[in-house]
């Protein structure tokens, strides 16, 4: 019996669920984050899922290292009924959640059983041959990213909670000897690790519409709140010019036909936080439906017949 029902996403009964394993296709999927935004590419996941498109290496960033895991475990579905059924769970995102973990974002809470919904399939998530997974963090000391990789990754849980770690929000989280945040603040969209990898078919799943560039007025705050840590308020104080330079070869390189990207048809009004559960939901199956338009040149470009 679900609780708190007028919490609960109206269309809670038509979220697709089961477990989906198949054919690997070459390539390398990239997954942005945005906190909230994530559901986005939840959609876009799930769609991908269903047409039996389950792409070799996965290298997500925040929420996008959240989301991944799932689309790599085969799960389908659990992330989108885990934060439509929950989001209201003061547990996950409120006081008791900065009770316990020092944040009002409790990240660890995803990957738990909870009425109605699965745990996180960690054992299909380790066993699945020849698929590698990517969470990208970043370091405080340096400011510069962290790749964690589920083979050579300790326990693959602290490096996705970090990866998903808000900045002045959240403390800082230790993953095999680093101290870590959001890899959203140093690497947003990585993309370059891709190219650098030599991968032939390159799949980025945006937050953001394509017109989408942040405001890159500078700001004191992380000067100020990481005072002891000058590299990461390097970083946090450009990352919005990086990202928006990002964004723009990511641009030219899908016009050259490098990489296929996946991004919101429409711009979006989605807080970090989001606290409504009807605009959630509507966000995720905007992300599958924006897939299923494209899916015959996705299939195309993989050479998925």
């Amino acid at each position: 019996m679900i609780k708190n029902k007028q919490k609960i996403y109206s269309d809670w009964e038509n979220l697709p669920k089961g477990h989906l394993t198949g054919d690997i296709q070459e390539g390398c999927l990239v997954v942005e984050g945005g906190s909230f935004r994530g559901l986005y590419n939840q959609g876009v996941l799930d769609a991908l899922l269903l047409n039996n498109i389950h792409m070799q290496t996965v290298i997500g960033v925040s929420a996008g290292a959240m989301s991944g895991s799932a689309y790599v475990a085969g799960q389908l579905g659990r992330a989108i009924r885990m934060n439509l059924r929950y989001r209201h769970d003061s547990e996950y995102i409120g006081l008791k959640a900065l009770k316990k973990c020092g944040s009002v974002l409790n990240i660890d809470y995803i990957f738990h059983a909870r009425e109605g919904i699965e745990g996180f399939d960690l054992k299909q998530f380790k066993n699945i041959k020849n698929r590698r997974f990517v969470a990208v963090a970043t370091n405080c000391e340096t400011g510069m990213p962290e790749f964690f990789e589920n083979d050579n990754c300790e326990d693959i849980r602290k490096a996705i909670v970090a990866s998903a770690s808000m900045p002045y929000v959240s403390p800082m989280r230790m993953v095999e000897g680093k101290k870590c945040l959001d890899g959203g603040c140093s690497l947003s969209i990585p993309y370059k690790w891709t190219l650098d990898r030599n991968f032939e078919k390159i799949v980025v799943i945006k937050t953001q519409d394509r017109s989408f560039r942040k405001q890159e007025k500078e700001s004191t705050a992380a000067e100020v709140f990481y005072k002891n840590y000058p590299a990461f308020s390097k970083v946090l104080k450009n990352r919005n010019y990086a990202y928006n330079q990002a964004c723009d070869e990511i641009d030219q390189l899908e016009k050259e036909g490098r990489i296929f990207v996946l991004a919101p048809s429409k711009p979006l009004s989605i807080s970090r936080l989001e606290s409504d559960v009807e605009k959630l939901g509507d966000l995720y199956w905007l992300g599958y439906k924006d897939t299923m338009a494209v899916m015959k040149d996705l299939k195309q470009y993989l050479n998925i017949k």
